[in-house]
């Protein structure tokens, strides 16, 4: 896995999961659990690595 995200794109991965883990605590009932969603951007801005990226053929990091 080589990495293709690169640190604004990061950024802006760990801003969305922070806003769908927040939404956890503002919805109601059974929507809340939307908020899991957040999960997917965490995880690809932890790893540096996004599958659809790899796929698509995108790289927001720089070439070394």
């Amino acid at each position: 896995m080589n990495a293709n995200v690169g640190s604004v794109d990061k950024i802006i991965r760990l801003a969305l999961a922070a806003v769908f883990f927040s939404l956890f605590f503002i919805l109601q009932g059974d929507l809340k659990w939307i908020a899991l969603i957040g999960i997917v951007p965490l995880v690809t801005a932890l790893a540096g690595w996004c599958p659809l990226y790899s796929i698509f053929g995108i790289k927001t990091c720089r070439m070394r």
